[in-house]
């Protein structure tokens, strides 16, 4: 049995509506206990592909980096980092998600790698990122993987307030 390649692109405009899809089926797994469903319903959809139309649209300077993970030529996951607003934290890590059904070989590792590869090239030496509060496989995952915990910060997901974990690791 051969094992389908595993890869990294980058990802153009023309991807827009597939990172929106893939965040967004990710969000209805991994929030389902967390967020309203009204909310995970049409409204993160719409959220997510205006999100990602406006980032993707931006001259690639201004994107930060954003990846897409596939297997063999299936779209398994996607990664986004962009630089910090505020330098002591380091670049920021703004969405890591894989599939449920590609979850457990490895992408996230590789795309976490990809991500402080990029922070180096900015000149970055650390990089962070937020987990949702609640979200127990991301928090292991990102813990079992050499990232610490810094804090907590209270936000909103559409209206409904949640608590944010702050991770860090060195780029």
């Amino acid at each position: 049995m051969q094992i389908p390649e595993v890869s990294l692109r980058a990802a153009s405009a023309g991807d827009s509506a597939l990172v929106a899809a893939l965040h967004t089926a990710s969000w209805r797994v991994a929030y389902r206990t967390l967020l309203p469903a009204e909310y995970l319903g049409e409204r993160v959809a719409l959220e997510h592909r205006t999100h990602w139309d406006a980032l993707l649209s931006r001259p690639l300077q201004d994107r930060g980096l954003v990846l897409i993970a596939e297997v063999g030529r299936e779209p398994a996951g996607f990664v986004s980092a962009e630089s910090a607003d505020d330098p002591a934290h380091g670049a920021l890590l703004s969405s890591l998600h894989v599939l449920a059904a590609f979850q457990g070989r490895g992408l996230g590792k590789r795309m976490i790698e990809a991500v402080r590869a990029w922070a180096r090239e900015q000149g970055e030496t650390r990089v962070h990122l937020y987990a949702l509060e609640g979200n127990h496989k991301a928090i292991r995952f990102y813990e079992n993987n050499g990232w610490t915990f810094a804090g907590l910060q209270s936000s909103h997901v559409g209206e409904t307030p949640v608590t944010d974990r702050r991770y860090v690791i060195e780029a």
